[in-house]
């Protein structure tokens, strides 16, 4: 999946734990050992497994068992064991639950959209955009994949895409329009692809670009525009964007588009989960 640098599992530790667990070593209890174990109060599709595990061993427990990225669990499911002092458990303990609640939501809730996008049309592929929360960039892209989508835009260095911010800059539409053969020779080792109404696709599309983000058009009218451009050009990629979540995913996906593009995994709730303790007496340690 996403590659995520060990230092990147030594910064997660850190914001928790930057020196010492005062409360284990104030209470004299650091060097007890026991287990540990994760589990879900809501039906999700588990994501952060890897990164938890990362986690859990450089902090010096050992990973008894756990389920595996992706898996569906049920209400009151344990996904994973840990087995360590009381010291590096209590280290352990929230900041792999909060990659686990807050990783497993977006999984679940990109998992929902996926299974609507595909219920109205198998080839239509949900993608989730660029507006996530800066510095977990690789967190949620790793629980997007996990949930059966695709990363849209990675940054700004990765794809060419025409926003009307930029269109501006070019002296308005018919100038971009007069210019884009220029252009298409410049970025001749990408696609170029342009954000549209409506009333801009259909030029878009005889102009012969790449690709149109159709944005925020109602999917009744969506269905006649995308047959209207495959008349006029079937090689154009169609990627329906703005206002897209799991309660209309498949009416958007029924239109015909190749893609949906989506920031609605980013904002799900994150999952009632939890642990449990046990000291190595009533372990069987």
């Amino acid at each position: 999946m996403v590659r995520i640098p060990n230092a990147r599992i030594d910064q997660f530790i850190s914001e928790d734990v930057p020196y010492i667990d005062l409360t284990s070593m104030v209470l004299g209890i650091g060097g007890a050992r026991g287990t540990m174990e994760f589990f879900t109060r809501e039906a999700c599709v588990l994501a952060g497994v890897q990164v938890a595990r990362r986690i859990a061993t450089q902090l010096g427990c050992e990973v008894v068992f756990a389920c595996q990225d992706g898996e569906a669990l049920s209400a009151g499911q344990t996904f994973m064991t840990l087995a360590g002092t009381a010291e590096d458990l209590h280290a352990t303990w929230k900041v792999c639950l909060n990659v686990f609640d807050h990783l497993s939501a977006v999984a679940t809730k990109t998992r929902a959209m996926v299974e609507a996008a595909h219920r109205g049309n198998p080839t239509c592929e949900v993608l989730t955009t660029r507006k996530s929360m800066p510095g977990v960039k690789d967190l949620l892209t790793e629980a997007v994949m996990i949930g059966g989508a695709f990363p849209h835009r990675l940054g700004l260095s990765e794809t060419v895409l025409v926003f009307d911010h930029h269109i501006t800059f070019m002296g308005g539409f018919e100038a971009f329009l007069g210019q884009l053969p220029a252009i298409k020779t410049r970025c001749v080792e990408k696609k170029l692809f342009v954000e549209s109404d409506a009333d801009q696709a259909i030029r878009l599309a005889k102009a012969g670009v790449d690709g149109i983000q159709l944005d925020k058009i109602d999917v009744e009218e969506l269905g006649a525009l995308v047959h209207t451009i495959r008349e006029l050009n079937p090689h154009v990629t169609l990627v329906a964007a703005g206002g897209i979540n799991p309660q209309n995913a498949e009416a958007y996906a029924k239109t015909g588009v190749d893609a949906l593009a989506t920031t609605a995994p980013f904002t799900a709730k994150p999952l009632d989960m939890s642990v449990r303790m046990f000291a190595s007496e009533t372990a069987g340690l």
